[in-house]
């Protein structure tokens, strides 16, 4: 015989080794209405059934149907092979945060429907030739979005249109020592996730390598990457991805703007490295891969850093903002909005929210249900009117 909701529910119970009434006094109901729902006389309501899960640590939707909460093989696939198990403890728990969000809208039956996603072609076999074609489709659908062009879109403004546009969820958090960033993806939910750091350049081009890893499906389980090489990955989907960025963030067509008769003069290439947002390194490997730089100018480029780049173009206060933007911590704010509506709306408690946000869920609520303020001593006498104003010292 199947398990029920009020089987589940005693579960919790059972697991809480405490009496049905103090159970019914944890999570708010009275020991009338739970001993009923409990009998069948009484339908759970959604929200009783959100704070059994809260105070449970399950979800409503283990409750409901016994499905066990969708979580990606944090082992499944990555390239962090220096990181500890502490660090991938802490990987693990991020992704919980994301997810366990995601089932709350998603049994609220407030998920956004999200959009199409290009793509690998069929016709095409090479990975190489995936990715740019990746790219290509990847570039018309921003463009049918009215989005400007990636170069001309700072990171924190290409981060809001990849969301609007491809409905990716992006974070940018203190992700695990060694790890640079993460995607992950199944129905209904796209993850990437970006680690704060000092080189902004770094992270915009992993932003662009999950991006990649979305797009061809790749993250069906959670993948990790570190210390993203342009140009030096062996595994073939990692090769595509790193294509991927390299000609979503350095287009042929723009790049082509930049050569003239003499080719690209050194000057021309550090505007290029402020201008495209990468690396000396991913420009060198971008360039020499179209023949548009010899070796000897793509070393003498690697030599240098994007500081260094932006101080010789004279734009070292760009590098200092694009710095403090990449190092600045950033949660995705669609998830927030939905919760924040459902609770408003009765029909979510505030520990969603909260759990997302990385907040104290007491503290949180002081912030959005605060304490009315008591009304000030007004001065009394005949000469004062009633719309006289009154200063304090």
């Amino acid at each position: 015989m199947s398990e029920s909701v009020i089987d589940r529910v005693r579960k919790v119970m059972t697991a809480a080794s405490i009496s049905q009434a103090a159970f019914a006094e944890v999570v708010g109901l009275s020991p009338d209405k739970l001993s009923k729902s409990l009998s069948g006389v009484r339908r759970f309501t959604s929200y009783d059934l959100a704070r059994i899960a809260d105070f449970g640590g399950t979800t409503v939707d283990w409750l409901l149907t016994g499905r066990e909460p969708l979580r990606p093989d944090v082992a499944a696939r990555t390239s962090a092979s220096s990181v500890d198990e502490r660090g991938r403890s802490q990987l693990k728990d991020l992704v919980e945060r994301f997810t366990t969000a995601h089932e709350v809208i998603d049994l609220l039956g407030l998920s956004p429907r999200l959009p199409e996603l290009p793509g690998v072609r069929a016709d095409l076999k090479r990975y190489v030739d995936q990715g740019a074609a990746l790219a290509e489709d990847a570039l018309a659908a921003l463009a049918a979005a009215g989005s400007p062009t990636v170069s001309d879109l700072g990171t924190a403004d290409l981060v809001h249109a990849l969301e609007r546009a491809f409905g990716i969820d992006v974070a940018k958090l203190g992700l695990p020592d060694g790890i640079d960033g993460a995607a992950w993806q199944a129905d209904g939910f796209r993850l990437i996730m970006i680690a704060r750091t000092k080189v902004p350049t770094r992270q915009r081009f992993t932003l662009a390598h999950e991006f990649g890893h979305i797009l061809a499906r790749d993250a069906q389980d959670l993948l990790t990457e570190t210390h993203l090489s342009p140009g030096r990955q062996k595994d073939l989907t990692e090769v595509r991805a790193n294509v991927f960025a390299a000609h979503f963030l350095m287009p042929r067509s723009e790049i082509a703007s930049w050569t003239g008769e003499k080719g690209i003069t050194d000057e021309q290439l550090t505007s290029m490295v402020v201008h495209f947002q990468v690396s000396p390194s991913a420009l060198a490997a971008r360039l020499t891969q179209l023949g548009l730089i010899t070796s000897e100018t793509a070393d003498r480029l690697r030599g240098l850093t994007t500081q260094d780049c932006h101080w010789l173009t004279g734009q070292s206060d760009l590098f200092e903002a694009r710095k403090t933007w990449a190092l600045a911590r950033r949660l995705p704010f669609r998830p927030a909005q939905l919760l924040y509506e459902a609770y408003l709306a009765g029909d979510t408690t505030l520990r969603p929210l909260a759990a997302y946000t990385g907040q104290d869920v007491d503290r949180m609520r002081e912030l959005l249900e605060p304490e009315p303020a008591p009304p000030e001593d007004v001065p009394s006498g005949s000469d004062m009117d009633e719309g006289d104003l009154v200063f304090q010292p």
